[in-house]
């Protein structure tokens, strides 16, 4: 096999088998069937069927033959190299990894709902009250991203990452679990590597891998469980085979491009069953899908049917397994829901129009008079003011939301204790949406910022004169989706926290836009004369300059470990508390962190009082405890808060540092965390 053929393979491979594990795994959760044995069992003939037809190339060797679109010969040092980069980041992300696993913010979330699956294998989560003597009004059973509904208690999140994280559970425990984020991090690289050697050239792909390599959002992203990873790998990997597709229509072959089609569909519909505004960024797809089916594309029905079976997985998982996350969401993803039964509606009546020999014929005549138009030109600079405006925004404008509900009061307390840390003024309404182009430029730097901005201008202008096809679909979404996040980031405004809103697709994005008008100006230094050593000289001049930049934002945080020692500190924990008990946590910030870790990992019955409780409202709910045959436990943080109940005992002591948050400045070093956790037991 040929360096090029391999490089190509390798890149939509992760996203290949991502696609296989979900789709097996969604049906058996649903029926609440998820366990390794179903799981494996079907997973490893379908993964082979997809692998299979997603990395068949019946075209002959680039390497050694020239395609119908020109000559791609790709030295091994190129498939070398990316190998290389995604190997050592592996193996460092490995060594750095968290062990982030008490719930404070999404990643340990997201190993508790995995943890539950994995030894458990269905959801709802059962409150117990039994355990509990059942019930008592004092008692809550919810806790931050686990919400309690009826009896039960459902996860906050879509259930894409936890169902792959369960595999690592299943593999090898907790420790395999958290490995996963790196193991993901690594697939992303690789995937964008592919995506470069395609769109830019083989050549070029090292550096796009060592530029987001580098990045200190991949780095940070990937050292926890955040479910941007895998929607990044669907993502990349759906991009990466429809371009395939085009190669495969090329050399004339449709049953080959129509099979790619249908899967490059599914993992880029299967991105909501990852992630539920994954929706946004799979909507310019719907048009290009509807471009292909009106001209007439045997692509275009496979390329459609793929999309919908993909979201229709997330959205039925959504609406069944995540209703009260998609219910909190409501403000948001009402509107998104909206828009895009409108733009379906849109592209239906497109598909009418342009199918209409007339219309078509209009439509033909009107593009070549665009493209031979100023309308390119114009773009272009649009493009390049769009920029500006970002740059300019804080100056004219200042982001705020009032709250309206307690999860907003809860986020704008949390922004007034980090402006307090920071010596900013306190309010708790800025959201720092302005700030979002500097925010990318904190991680890959001017020069990088500014040679993304003459790609996606050049690139603009091409696609309005009918060049490069190949990018159309990459550009829409890239595009498409840099536009909103910039404009609307959605997230607590804390870095690195923030940096998941540009991991998604913005940064890499962007870097692909840099790394294409780095490799054009490349090319016109060529064709002016100069010789191979001068250019080759000036593209390694060229890379560094992109990468010194990305190098030193992250240098801070490169070598920094946070969240260690959690994994040993709950095992103690479980250990001491022992089987046959009840739990009652009498502190909200230990409720929060630890209700759903005690259900999970412990696999014991926990329970928090609500705010006014007394103690004699403990003892009563002790008694019951003890009425239904089992033994109550009280937790807090203090000594004091459970000593009223019986001798107090620390079982958890873990002294560790978190990552640090900043608002106005790029992250580059970390705080301290201490946690502690008391016990008491009442007498019987």
């Amino acid at each position: 096999m040929s360096g090029g053929r391999l490089l190509a393979r390798a890149s939509v491979a992760p996203a290949l088998l991502i696609v296989a594990w979900l789709m097996v795994s969604l049906p058996l959760l649903l029926a609440g069937m998820f366990s390794p044995g179903p799981a494996i069992a079907l997973f490893v003939p379908v993964a082979t069927v997809v692998v299979w037809l997603g990395l068949r190339d019946r075209r002959r060797d680039p390497d050694e033959e020239d395609p119908p679109e020109g000559p791609v010969p790709v030295p091994r040092w190129v498939t070398v190299s990316v190998l290389a980069i995604v190997l050592v980041f592996l193996v460092f992300q490995m060594i750095m990894s968290s062990e982030q696993i008490i719930v404070r913010r999404d990643p340990a979330s997201y190993v508790q709902f995995a943890t539950w699956l994995n030894d458990h294998g269905s959801l709802p989560i059962p409150q117990m009250r039994w355990a509990f003597g059942g019930g008592d009004p004092v008692l809550e059973y919810q806790s931050p991203a686990f919400y309690q509904r009826d009896d039960v208690i459902w996860p906050q999140f879509m259930a894409g990452l936890p169902m792959l994280l369960a595999l690592g559970g299943w593999i090898g425990g907790t420790y395999t679990m958290l490995a996963m984020a790196p193991l993901l991090g690594a697939c992303a690289v690789l995937a964008f590597a592919g995506l470069t050697a395609r769109l830019v050239g083989p050549r070029w792909a090292p550096a796009g891998a060592l530029f987001l390599a580098l990045s200190l959002p991949m780095l940070w992203i990937s050292r926890s469980t955040y479910s941007e990873l895998p929607a990044l790998i669907l993502l990349l990997g759906g991009l990466s085979l429809m371009y395939d597709v085009r190669a495969e229509a090329a050399w004339g072959l449709p049953q080959s491009a129509r099979v790619k089609a249908f899967l490059a569909g599914l993992a880029l519909g299967l991105i909501v069953l990852v992630r539920i505004d994954g929706l946004r960024d799979v909507l310019p797809v719907v048009v290009i899908a509807g471009l292909l089916i009106a001209r007439r594309r045997r692509t275009g029905l496979p390329l459609m049917l793929g999309l919908t079976i993909g979201v229709g997985a997330g959205l039925i998982e959504g609406f069944t397994l995540s209703r009260p996350y998609l219910e909190y969401l409501h403000a948001s993803l009402d509107p998104l829901l909206l828009g895009t039964a409108v733009l379906i509606a849109l592209t239906a009546v497109m598909v009418v129009v342009l199918r209409w020999p007339r219309t078509a014929k209009r439509l033909r005549r009107l593009g070549a008079r665009v493209s031979a138009g100023r309308l390119p030109n114009a773009a272009a600079v649009l493009t390049v003011l769009l920029v500006i405006a970002f740059a300019v925004r804080p100056y004219v404008q200042t982001v705020r939301r009032v709250p309206t509900n307690d999860d907003d009061r809860l986020n704008a307390e949390f922004i007034e204790a980090t402006q307090k840390l920071a010596g900013l003024p306190l309010d708790g309404t800025r959201q720092y949406s302005e700030l979002s182009l500097y925010w990318v430029i904190w991680y890959i730097g001017v020069p990088a910022m500014l040679l993304a901005t003459f790609g996606a201008a050049l690139l603009v202008r091409r696609l309005l004169r009918r060049g490069s096809p190949e990018w159309l679909l990459p550009y829409a979404v890239i595009v498409f989706t840099t536009l909103q996040v910039l404009w609307r980031p959605g997230i607590t405004p804390d870095h690195p926290w923030a940096t998941r809103r540009l991991i998604g697709l913005v940064l890499p994005g962007l870097l692909l836009f840099a790394v294409w008008g780095l490799a054009w100006s490349f090319r016109r230094v060529r064709r002016l004369g100069y010789g191979r050593r001068l250019t080759n000289a000036a593209a390694v001049v060229g890379v560094l300059v992109l990468a010194v930049p990305i190098t030193i934002s992250s240098a801070g945080l490169m070598f920094t470990r946070t969240d260690q020692d959690e994994v040993g500190a709950l095992r103690g924990m479980c250990q001491k508390l022992g089987p046959g008990r009840s739990i009652v946590v009498v502190e909200r910030v230990t409720a929060d962190r630890f209700l759903q870790v005690i259900r999970s990992m412990c696999g014991l019955p926990a329970a928090r009082t609500v705010d006014g409780a007394r103690p004699a409202d403990i003892q009563r709910v002790a008694g019951k405890i003890w009425a239904a045959g089992r033994h109550p436990v009280i937790l807090g943080a203090e000594a004091r808060q459970v000593s009223p109940y019986g001798q107090p005992v620390r079982i958890v002591e873990l002294r560790t540092r978190q990552d640090e948050r900043t608002l106005v400045e790029s992250p580059n070093g970390s705080w301290s965390l201490n946690v502690s956790v008391w016990m008491s037991e009442p007498p019987g």
